[in-house]
């Protein structure tokens, strides 16, 4: 089973977020209409602005460990590596 790893943010240059699922459209789905309680519908962080598919689940658990160690300008210059524009990629999903 294919995972997720994915990076929200509340607006450009805005609050970040990293995780992990192996269903990104549903994830980021409860992310965007604050189904669940937390950090993303706390600080309003419901764009979708980076993620990356992994082979297996494990995988990407062990990339999200990874990138919540990065520093945030790491994180930002990942973001702007693949999302310039800092786009909301969520319409994109509906094509995976």
């Amino acid at each position: 089973m294919p995972g997720w790893t994915y990076i929200m943010a509340s607006k450009r240059n805005g609050t970040l977020y990293t995780g992990v699922t192996g269903n990104l459209a549903r994830r980021v789905y409860e992310h965007r209409n604050g189904l669940t309680p937390g950090f993303t519908r706390r600080y309003k962080v419901h764009l979708l602005v980076w993620y990356e598919e992994h082979a297996t689940l494990p995988l990407a658990i062990q990339r999200e460990k990874s990138l919540k160690k990065w520093r945030r300008e790491w994180k930002l210059n990942v973001i702007e590596e693949q999302n310039p524009d800092w786009i909301d990629l969520y319409e994109t999903l509906l094509m995976l």
